[in-house]
Formats: C-alpha cells, structure tokens, sequence
C-alpha cells in the first residue's frame, strides 16, 4: 500500500580494454540500434518532442547542470522504497523535509531489505509500479523490459543534463555501453562512480598477524600459508570462518577472489558469462578451469581446517560471533562491517583484540580486480513519461542523483545544520551526529535520524572521488589506495538480446546458475570431488550450456559487426 510521506521524504591473463569506436554515450547507442535494424538517430528525440504544456508541469525552464532544482509548483512523486532495518524509513526526516522547499513531496510504497528483489519484481510486473524504483543493479532491468514496464531512459538523456556531464567528463562511455539491450535504448540510470571504490577484501584479527610478524599477503597461496600459521600458533581456533552465504556460498569472498583466478564468482557471477578477450568470444564462468582452480582453492582449506565449513552455512551474526569471541582470526569484511565487528568484540569485552582489513590478495591470473564505475541505480517506470510532471521528475532525479549539490544533499545533509565546511573543503559532523564512527560521541545518527546518507537516495555513496572519501576513515582511505596498485579489469563489451533471446536465455540461466551454486558449495566443502569436474561441465552441457553461451556470442557478434565497421564524428 502507497504511504504518503509529507513534512519529511579469463583465464591467466588480463581482459584487454576493448575498442569502442565511440565518443560518447549517444553514437554508442546509434550504432547498437543501427546493428538491430533500428532508427539510428540518437538519444534525446523522444525528449526533444515533450510538449511541455503537457508534460512539464513544474518543471524549470531551461534547466542546466549545476542548477539548483526548485519545483515552478508543487509536485509528488511515487517510489518503491527499501526499507533498511538499521535506519527505516521515518516521515519526521530532516531529508523528507528539506526536499519540499524544493517543491518535491515524495510518497513511498515501502518493501522490506529482506523481501526487496521478490517486492520489485512483483510491483513491476503487475504493471504498478510507481514512478522510480533505486537500489536496481544494471541488470536487474532486463527481465522487465519485454514487457513495457520500464521506461527506455537512454530516450530522456536531454532532460538530465549533470548525468550527461559526468559521462562526459568522466569518460564513462565504455561503461555505459554495455547498458544497452537489442533495440538500442537502456532502461537503468546506474549509480555512476569517477574512480573505482574497493571495499571489500578480509577482516584479519590484527594483534595475531603483528603477533606472528605478518604483512597483508601478496598471494592467495601466501594467505593460506598465513593461516596455517595462526593454526600452529592457536590450535583451538579455526583460523577461518566466512559469511555472505544467505543466497550462495560465500558470495563476497568468491567475488573478490575470481578476477584473481581469471573468472567470475559470487556476486559478480551474473549470468555466468565472461569475456575471454584472447579468444574474442564469451565464454561460461561455471565450466571455467579457472573456477576450479578458484574452488579448489577453498576446498584445500577446508581441507586442512583452515577454513570453517560452516561458512557456506551460517548466517552472518554467527560468523560475527565467532569473530569476536576470538572464534576465528578472519572473515570477509568491509569497511562499514569493520566497525560492527569492533563493537561486537567491544560488547565481548575483549580489549586485546584489534581489526583490520588486508588488501585483496593476487592469484594465479594476476593481481587484478573487477573495478566497475557503475553502481547501484534506479528504473523508471514508463507510465511516467503520459504524466503531466514528467519532465519535472527526471530534472529533479537528475539534481538530487547526478548533481554535485544534489550528492553532497543527500550524503551530508545540510551545511551549518547537520555539518559544517571547514577553509580547507573538509567537511566535519555536527556534535551530536555521527556516521561510520566519524564521531561516535554523537547521540544521533545522520541517516536513522535524519535520513541522510540513505542508499535509497544516494547512488554509488557519493559518486566523486572526493564526495566518497569525505566520509571515510583514514584505514579505509588507505586500504583502498593499497588496491589501487591491482591491475583493473575493464568493461565487458555489450551483447544485447533481443526479446526471444532475453525470454530463452532467462529459462537457460535460472537452471545453469542453480547447478552452479550448487556444485560450488558441494566442492569447497568437500561433498564432491574436484576430480569429477569434468563431469560436472557435463552437467551444464545437458543443461544447455553450450547454446546458452552460443545465444550471447550471437549478440555479441551482430552489436560488434557494425560497432567495428562504423567511424563516429562528434
């Protein structure tokens, strides 16, 4: 039920940089409609024949990046809300507030973080969806869009006018490239990144590694080794124990591991395809060498003990428990969890015990990492583009997700009330507000009590460099300077489906992605041996496998074909 809110809301080597003959986010989506048989026009055209008298109820004339958005007149737009059970959502939010001196009233149809996928894609395809709908991964869109449920929002880029920007200034194109679907258009706006932002890796207990004189380990073999040391030296401890699994076998350290390795894993797994850039073609993540190597990799650490088997089973507060009672010596992390890990330690009352994160270790593929600049975003619906306010709504989207104003809004808050701005640009808390431990003597929290820095809100958690580190402690910067030095990975090149296709590979993927899971908890733990991988790459075949990765290399080859053959101008 909608509830108004008012006075508130690869193999072993590295994946080479593919050659986008492109200049901009608009040629790339002309030639993918061209390469479909399509109008290859360019975006903009369906905005640029908004009769505004009709469709731009409170909208700004001639609104342009780095202006303020103030509604000419009171508008109220709808969205599906993510309620997070560590800040859920209050009608009294300072957020909520602020945005109606801007005119904008937000109603919120609420879904809870447990029920949030199962939620969206019962509103969407029930055709209710409200106007936007955040927290939607590139990809999360594509099984919706046969439909018309989802706006084509590469159509409305005029409208947005500091998105454009960033793609520009940022370089962005070959990351936007890979949004499009067969019929030339994408229907996500992605939480958009200026650099890379690592986050997360292993949390080690870090009087044990300065205990036995060890450094953050360059390789996995050397981190295995590492551990067998804490063994020898606290016998009664399992040097290892994991979480992430409530979906998939530790699903946060097999995403971080796979580039090592040469595949893809957990939850960068997907649709299972990845880009072999020597042999030019996709291939299946699941029947990869490579993700045997990275299974066997774990499964010798059960093996030896390690490694809890429990990891692939237990829900995260028991992982954490055993943590901080001195259970374990690591477990997957980020830089948020470092700090409930601290407090949970604290809560034990061991005083000895320090935490830290170690940089991601290299592997036999390389020292690499999945470094995408694009994030978490939103979809639109498309009954949003009959409405009398539509223009309005992708101005104010474009300001509050785009702008440099709109980001620091939404991630602060408002200078002089719920911080302040220092001589030298930094930005410093109000006494009685804290976030991420920035000031932990503050009674109040900036997103439980005012609603800000609200993922909901806050795509990519800033998007500028700078805007991202503002926030962040000085451990955390220098964690994720240590993972600069990894060699990235860049974006796989597109291969849009057409809507057969999405509806075959859909079935393909479902069943291929369930064995796959499958198998890979059965191996680390041992159920299964690796000797019988062959056999288990067999399993997928009679799966159809084979016609799964033919369906994307079909794709593939039709966008590349004309991508290859055109020449762009400016």
């Amino acid at each position: 039920m909608n509830t108004p809110v008012t006075r508130s809301p690869q193999g072993r080597r590295r994946r080479m940089r593919h050659a986008w003959p492109v200049t901009s986010v608009l040629a790339a989506s002309a030639l993918l409609l061209a390469s479909c048989g399509g109008d290859a026009e360019g975006e903009g055209d369906a905005a640029a024949e908004l009769d505004m008298e009709t469709s731009g109820v409170g909208a700004m004339e001639d609104f342009a990046a780095g202006d303020t958005f103030v509604a000419t007149e009171p508008v109220e737009f709808s969205l599906l809300y993510r309620d997070h059970p560590n800040y859920p959502i209050q009608e009294d939010w300072e957020f909520l507030s602020k945005l109606e001196e801007h005119g904008v009233t937000l109603e919120t149809s609420n879904a809870p973080l447990s029920d949030w996928a199962e939620r969206r894609a019962l509103v969407i395809g029930a055709g209710d969806a409200p106007d936007f709908i955040p927290i939607t991964y590139p990809g999360d869109e594509t099984q919706f869009i046969a439909g018309g449920a989802l706006l084509p929002v590469s159509d409305y880029l005029d409208l947005m006018p500091n998105l454009t920007e960033k793609i520009e200034s940022w370089e962005l194109e070959e990351d936007f490239a890979s949004l499009y679907q067969e019929d030339g258009k994408f229907y996500v706006l992605p939480g958009l990144l200026e650099d890379p932002q690592h986050q997360y890796s292993f949390a080690v207990r870090g009087d044990i590694w300065d205990e036995l004189g060890l450094e953050d380990p360059e390789s996995f073999e050397e981190f295995a080794d590492q551990l067998r040391q804490v063994k020898e030296a606290y016998p009664d401890m399992v040097p290892y124990s994991d979480r992430w699994s409530e979906n998939g076998p530790i699903e946060a350290t097999l995403n971080v591991a796979a580039p090592n390795f040469g595949t893809s894993a957990g939850w960068g797994y997907g649709d299972g395809m990845h880009y072999d850039a020597e042999a030019d073609e996709f291939v299946y993540a699941g029947a990869m060498d490579e993700y045997r190597d990275l299974l066997a990799y774990f499964a010798g650490l059960v093996d030896e003990g390690l490694m809890d088997s429990e990891s692939l089973t237990q829900d995260d507060d028991q992982a954490i428990q055993k943590f901080a009672s001195g259970g374990s010596a690591v477990i997957g992390a980020n830089d948020q969890e470092l700090l409930t890990y601290r407090t949970s330690i604290e809560e034990v009352g061991d005083e000895d015990m320090e935490v830290r994160l170690i940089r991601v270790p290299g592997g036999p593929a390389g020292d690499m990492v999945d470094a995408s600049r694009l994030e978490s975003g939103m979809a639109l619906s498309s009954d949003v583009a009959e409405e009398e306010d539509f223009v309005a709504l992708m101005q104010f989207l474009d300001w509050l997700y785009y702008s440099d104003e709109g980001m620091e809004f939404a991630k602060w808050g408002v200078e002089g009330e719920t911080y302040s701005m220092g001589e030298d640009g930094t930005r410093t808390l109000a006494e009685n507000i804290d976030m991420n431990g920035l000031n932990p003597d503050g009674e109040e929290q900036l997103n439980v009590d005012y609603g800000y820095h609200n993922g909901v809100f806050m795509l990519a958690h800033g998007s500028s460099t700078e805007l991202v580190q503002s926030m962040l402690r000085d451990e955390v910067i220098e964690f994720r300077d240590s993972m600069e030095s990894k060699e990235r990975l860049t974006p796989d090149p597109a291969r849009p489906l057409d809507e057969l296709e999405r509806e075959t590979a859909s079935i393909s993927q479902t069943q291929l992605t369930d064995q796959v899971r499958t198998a890979t908890a059965q191996f680390i733990l041992g159920q299964r041996d690796i000797e019988e991988w062959d056999s288990f790459v067999s399993e997928l075949e009679a799966s159809g496998m084979d016609q799964f990765v033919d369906l994307h290399n079909e794709a593939y080859q039709r966008a590349q074909e004309t991508l290859d053959g055109e020449v762009v101008e400016d």
